[in-house]
């Protein structure tokens, strides 16, 4: 006997806790009388937890009651709990509690019953903010259950009214399952009768090798239309429904994205316009789009189709910023842009008037918005939005009404389109990323708890020490939760904090592992930069407050760093305890990528203004002067090896049935760069390079040997939803 409270098997059979009931009897999960479907697996550890409330259970005990006689991973445990989380409404982990490096703990109160599962009544249903699923007559059971575990997590915050509709407690939120894939579907697009809707089928919206596929509503069956291996995003039909426009990443060859269109029955991409994305109609003879000015600068136009009489309506202050979507009001006077700053990172949603007299104003919560849509009438604007990031959907009455909230729970919303009939089709469900090391012994998770981020242009990837024997990442206990920088070894396993209950949002390691210096953002504040000690021996000492970012240890143990100065970013560094601030540069830099292991180079995205490029990596020398070119292009990863003697560059994207591949390029030791081509690396030619190879798995970061590297693995389920208001 384990002394923690157990159940008399013959007898009890039901555990009363907060609003759920667990009945072992039935084999179900109930809240309100309603059952609450849950995946076997994630329906035993739940038993075993309950059953063993107040007491803390080991992740070693909890993986050996559930798979007795299987060899799994603490992922699969992971996954359980995350489910379990789910359904109960448990974002911020207050009814399973984590014991850091230990296990778990069910801290609910929990009461034996000895009643059967027919004195579990129904209670009279309530009207409430947020309404249960209605289900498709087309899905199958894994449709219904993925539809149930939304809803419940919804019904779970039902009752905090203000952050659902501050100004119509009667409003009612109806889901309807629209698809049933085991993987993703993200990005959608109605038609303009509504009767048909495109998709990504993948997990990520922006910029993805993932194919557009069609499918009639309700019940029609998806059918892949693309198959372009090109990056992606930003889906839009066209006014008679004949054409689907997407955007195509840049490339060297062919300039800055592209719009192509594809009917929707298949068959080959064609070329719209050239330099132009986020692409919508605004009727059958004007075009809104977004373009690139110079550089990275990019922002909304309209034209005609082959862009006669071109008028700017919205073009960011600075020059790095970028202005990506755009979406006309239904009388044609305002548009909704989404937009990147210089940082970048995405920004609330702007309103703009169409005929460019303004830039307009912020609308929508303060946060990153990444979609938005107008309602039929045009009275509200709606929006998705991550708000501490949390992805979910809100609306506004247009033009001054106060932000609401739509929904809330664990299962995040991303991706907006908007129906004739008012409702709402959205990407609703729920990404988590973990640490693993690939070695000798093969793959395996370095982290089994909580979130490894990766922030959109942030300095944030994981990086090994300088021996190799341990590797550093940015986590998160759950969604929103602070972000703190972790530590693992890579002989024993072992994960602990490196700064206990530092929040920080970027860092960098210095060569000799004694010092972090590290970025954080305070709400409403500029970023800072802070410098402390990895032993955390003393406290963390701010040296900076304005905005700056991206930081490194430089040589000479200065920190390096980027900041905006009027229109553009720069390269500048500084003495550790923040005096003697200066440009390393006088040229403008975007987007810093990384940092070569002797402190020499800064790999950054910069602007060249030669005919056809907007931009290209560089190798900025920290010393200052002249920079190489490292890509024909943006290379999507570089990085350098612990010891400094390899550089590793993204070659061929990932796809559904690859990890994409990165070219290995010996660092020649006199000048701390590969022998570079004087025109930068193209993928395709990279071999030609002496002594270079490829590898599997994008975004490596590589390790102490060739064999060695670690990556973020990231498990993405997504369906999407039509989400009605009544």
């Amino acid at each position: 006997m384990d002394g923690s409270p157990r159940v008399d098997e013959t007898r009890r059979r039901e555990f009363h806790f907060g609003e759920f009931v667990l009945d072992l009897d039935g084999g179900f999960l109930h809240r309100g009388g309603e059952e609450v479907p849950l995946r076997p697996k994630s329906f035993d550890a739940l038993t075993y937890l309950v059953e063993r409330y107040g007491r803390l259970v080991t992740k070693t005990e909890l993986i050996e009651a559930l798979w007795p006689d299987a060899a799994v991973t603490d992922n699969s445990l992971a996954q359980c709990l995350l489910d379990i989380r789910r359904v109960l409404g448990d974002d911020s982990q207050k009814i399973i509690r984590t014991v850091a490096r230990r296990g778990y703990v069910f801290a609910l109160p929990v009461t034996v019953m000895t009643s059967d599962r027919g004195s579990i009544g129904a209670p009279e249903r309530k009207i409430v903010p947020l309404a249960v699923v209605r289900r498709t007559s087309g899905l199958t059971r894994t449709g219904r259950v993925v539809g149930a575990v939304i809803a419940v997590s919804a019904l779970t915050l039902a009752g905090i009214g203000a952050l659902r509709f501050r100004n119509s407690e009667r409003d009612v939120l109806t889901y309807t399952q629209l698809t049933n894939f085991t993987d993703s579907a993200v990005a959608p697009a109605l038609s303009p009768d509504g009767r048909m809707l495109a998709f990504i089928r993948g997990g990520q919206s922006f910029y993805t090798s993932a194919q557009i596929y069609v499918k009639l509503l309700p019940n029609g069956e998806a059918v892949q239309v693309t198959h372009d291996p090109r990056a992606k995003y930003g889906l839009a039909f066209s006014p008679d429904g004949s054409k689907i426009a997407y955007t195509v990443a840049a490339t060297p060859a062919k300039g800055p994205d592209s719009t192509y269109t594809i009917s929707p029955l298949g068959g080959e991409p064609a070329l719209l316009l050239a330099n132009a994305s986020g692409l919508t109609w605004l009727d059958e003879r004007r075009l809104l789009f977004s373009e690139i000015k110079t550089g990275m600068h990019m922002g909304v136009v309209t034209a005609g189709p082959n862009r006669s009489d071109q008028r700017e309506v919205y073009f960011p202050e600075h020059e790095r910023a970028m202005a990506h979507y755009s979406f006309a009001s239904p009388d044609r006077r305002w548009a909704l842009v989404i937009e990147m700053d210089y940082r970048p990172m995405w920004q609330p949603c702007r309103l703009v008037p169409l005929d460019g007299t303004s830039p307009g104003r912020p609308v929508g919560p303060p946060g990153w918005c990444t979609g938005a849509g107008w309602s039929p009438d045009g009275a509200w604007m709606y929006f998705t939005v991550a708000v501490d990031e949390k992805h979910h959907l809100w609306r506004q009455r247009f033009p001054n009404g106060e932000p609401e909230q739509l929904t809330s729970g664990a299962e995040q919303e991303d991706g907006l389109a908007v129906a004739p009939d008012g409702s709402l089709v959205t990407s609703i469900g729920a990404a988590q990323s973990a640490l693993w090391i690939h070695d000798s012994h093969g793959d395996h998770p370095a982290s089994s708890e909580g979130d490894v981020v990766v922030r959109l242009g942030s300095v944030s990837f994981p990086s090994f020490s300088a021996d190799g024997t341990q590797v550093t990442d940015l986590r998160s206990e759950s969604p929103g939760s602070p972000t703190v920088l972790w530590r693992t070894d890579i002989e024993s396993g072992r994960s602990e904090p490196v700064l206990p209950g530092v929040t920080m949002t970027e860092y960098d390691i210095s060569p000799d592992g004694k010092e972090v210096v590290f970025t954080t953002a305070p709400d409403g504040k500029p970023t800072q930069l802070w410098v402390a000690p990895a032993d955390a021996s003393s406290p963390p000492k701010r040296i900076a407050n304005t905005g700056e970012n991206s930081p490194h240890f430089g040589t000479g143990g200065q920190v390096l760093f980027r900041f905006s100065d009027g229109k553009f970013n720069y390269l500048g560094r500084m003495n550790k305890d923040g005096s003697d601030r200066s440009k390393v540069v006088e040229y403008p830099i975007s987007t810093i990528q990384n940092i070569s292991r002797d402190r020499r180079w800064v790999i950054a995205i910069a602007p060249v203004f030669a005919a056809g490029e907007t931009v290209s990596s560089m190798a900025i020398p920290t010393a200052g002067g002249s920079p190489r070119r490292i890509c024909q292009g943006v290379c999507g990863s570089a990085a350098w090896s612990p010891a400094g003697d390899y550089l590793y560059v993204n070659s061929a994207s990932p796809s559904g049935t690859s990890p994409g591949k990165m070219v290995v390029l010996p660092v020649l030791p006199d000048t701390g760069l590969p022998d570079l081509p004087e025109a930068g690396i193209i993928p395709a030619e990279a071999l030609s390079i002496r002594g270079s190879r490829v590898v599997e798995q994008v975004n490596r970061v590589p390790g102490p040997d060739l064999l060695t590297y670690a990556y973020v693995k990231t498990t993405v389920h997504r369906n999407l939803f039509r989400l009605s208001l009544r």
